[in-house]
């Protein structure tokens, strides 16, 4: 299968940037693997936030409308299933399998996401996007101005207790992850964050924390900090570079968003620091813009 452009990754990236190139009149080819990053929150029944017009709609929804109409444009050309085994051939074009699939793309745009990994808390997983989540600026309304836990997985765990007294009465519970130092104990005090050294055996209820000297204090959310990997292997099959973020690695792109590898785009939370709903479709614009425009210039 031939194509102008190939993108791997359907969610909010990935959709933007096939929508803009769409609109220029391009073959566009979007690969998917059904794994958006946000899918524990539809299973929870649960809403997006923070993004204009959309505040307060389910992530599937939001996405879905979003496919719906880009398939209206006769030049996008949708497939399920998961990229791999990707390289760049002698003439400069890519080439990637999906299943028995062999595709041919000139341009590729990665908006692969990442994997998100959690603390080893028993309870912890099982309440994500329910009520553990990463992002204050995403559900930190929702904690209602109320008690807010942060379960430390790193000493990042230190900017999520300067944060979160804006949405609520946090209390940062160490778990052994990390020793702040007086300066950030003192910081953590004039924040009003309560820190909380005891380790954690559980998590039960909506959000209760159960600790090893048998108390519980309830909360009524959960914020930690997870470890997050490439969901994808295509970046590195390539050999885009990488950058290594506080959170994980992500790959490396320029102010187009092309990666280290020439004709190759990144963007989404696959090619971000850190990164929401909002920035993801921004990103997918300008990785839409920069490879559509390497074509004439």
């Amino acid at each position: 299968m031939k194509t102008d452009f190939a993108i791997i990754g359907g969610s909010y990236a990935g959709l933007s940037a096939a929508l803009q190139l769409a609109r220029a009149r391009r073959q566009v080819l979007v690969v998917d693997a059904g794994q958006r990053r946000n899918r524990f929150v539809d299973e929870a029944d649960g809403e997006s936030h923070g993004f204009l017009t959309q505040d307060g709609r389910a992530p599937a929804a939001i996405a879905a409308e979003a496919r719906r109409q880009l398939l209206r444009y006769p030049t996008v050309h949708w497939l399920e299933g998961l990229a791999d085994q990707a390289r760049t051939r002698d003439d400069g074009r890519f080439e990637f399998r999906v299943g028995a699939l062999t595709v041919d793309a000139g341009r590729l745009i990665l908006a692969t996401g990442v994997r998100d990994e959690l603390p080893p808390v028993p309870g912890l997983a099982e309440r994500w996007g329910r009520s553990v989540f990463h992002c204050p600026y995403c559900h930190g309304y929702e904690m209602d101005a109320g008690r807010i836990g942060i379960i430390a997985s790193s000493a990042m765990a230190q900017h999520h207790g300067l944060m979160l007294p804006d949405w609520g009465s946090p209390t940062l519970f160490l778990n052994g992850a990390f020793t702040p130092s007086d300066e950030e104990l003192d910081a953590l005090a004039r924040r009003g964050t309560v820190v909380e050294p005891t380790p954690i055996v559980r998590i039960e209820g909506l959000a209760d924390v159960v600790l090893q000297d048998g108390r519980r204090l309830s909360m009524n959310g959960l914020f930690t900090q997870p470890r997050t990997s490439p969901s994808s292997p295509i970046a590195a099959q390539l050999g885009c570079a990488m950058e290594d973020g506080p959170m994980g690695p992500f790959i490396q792109v320029g102010p187009t968003q092309e990666t280290s590898l020439k004709n190759v785009f990144a963007c989404g939370d696959a090619a971000r620091a850190a990164g929401n709903v909002t920035l993801a479709v921004a990103d997918g614009v300008m990785a839409a813009l920069g490879a559509h425009r390497s074509t004439m210039f």
